[in-house]
């Protein structure tokens, strides 16, 4: 009888403790901006708890010849430490990744591993929607073309 109440005790506190996991989704839009200005997309998914999140981020940039500008594909799997809840409508975070790039400038093409360093917020909208605001600094393995690439961007985010 004591071992039940003990589990059923230890059972209720974990279920008062402990914090709900989350997770989101982000489509955004913004530029690569070394050498040279140019348009990039991709797509975040991640999750967390508390204040340590994780994301797969996936971007692509074209490449502009004319500014010598390569073209630059990541796939980058990143650590976040964030507020574990929006402050006024407002979540930073500061984060560090690392992953796979490809470089491509006219019939030259360079792949190798990346590390990403960065900072942003994540601003509530309505309900679950929210806008992020992100810069990033990718230092890029031997071969890179251009390294470090800097990139801003904004997005939509959808928390569930």
């Amino acid at each position: 009888m004591r071992s039940v109440r003990a589990a059923m005790l230890t059972a209720l506190l974990t279920g008062l403790v402990a914090a709900p996991a989350y997770a989101d989704i982000t489509g955004f839009i913004g530029a690569d901006v070394t050498p040279k200005s140019r348009h990039t997309e991709g797509f975040a998914v991640g999750g967390g708890l508390l204040f340590l999140g994780f994301e797969f981020e996936y971007a692509s940039a074209p490449q502009d010849t004319a500014a010598q500008a390569p073209s630059l594909t990541s796939g980058m799997g990143n650590v976040l430490l964030q507020t574990p809840v929006s402050i006024h409508g407002f979540q930073p975070y500061a984060e560090v990744g690392a992953g796979v790039y490809h470089e491509t400038l006219g019939t030259n093409g360079q792949t190798g591993l990346a590390l990403g360093t960065g900072a942003g917020v994540k601003i509530s909208l309505v309900g679950p929607v929210r806008l992020r605001i992100d810069y990033r600094v990718f230092k890029l393995g031997e071969g890179g073309l251009d390294s470090p690439v800097h990139r801003v961007y904004l997005g939509l985010n959808l928390t569930f």
